[in-house]
């Protein structure tokens, strides 16, 4: 499987934002906090160059929310409810970066059904296996895979 273009320079947004959602299923808002501040280490060393047309037009969308949510992360290390915010609205725009870039990796968007007064969330994750990171340790099994992304 050959890469499509630009793959490669997403990774390290992918790889912060795992960390991030790794971190907040084990309740650790310090952990979640370096992971929002890896993808904007990653975001600023992006090289757009690579970008089909139609990769431009996803990054460019997305691109200033990921950085205010990431930055909202990075910031709030001991405020993990806020972080699960921020990490919501950003998963949405992780999710469009992996279908328009491919995420290097197998992926799978996973989904919450309890989570925000039972309106639900989805994020995405490097395992098959349900670690939940908008509710920690207190039900880290509650979800379902929903989608396996490539």
């Amino acid at each position: 499987n050959a890469e499509p273009a630009g793959t490669g320079s997403i990774k390290g947004i992918i790889s912060g934002y795992l960390q991030l959602k790794n971190a907040l299923a084990e309740d650790n808002g310090n952990d979640a906090a370096t992971g929002g501040k890896v993808i904007l280490a990653a975001l600023d060393k992006l090289d757009t160059t690579a970008f089909s047309s139609t990769q431009r037009i996803t990054y460019k969308a997305v691109a200033d929310d990921v950085k205010e949510n990431a930055e909202h992360i990075g910031e709030n290390a001991g405020k993990i409810a806020h972080q699960r915010e921020h990490f919501e609205m950003l998963s949405g725009d992780i999710y469009d970066l992996v279908k328009a870039f491919g995420g290097g990796q197998v992926l799978y968007r996973d989904y919450c059904p309890m989570y925000n007064n039972e309106k639900g969330a989805m994020w995405i994750s490097e395992i098959k296996e349900i670690k939940n990171p908008y509710l920690g340790k207190k039900m880290s099994d509650c979800g379902s895979v929903k989608e396996e992304l490539e």
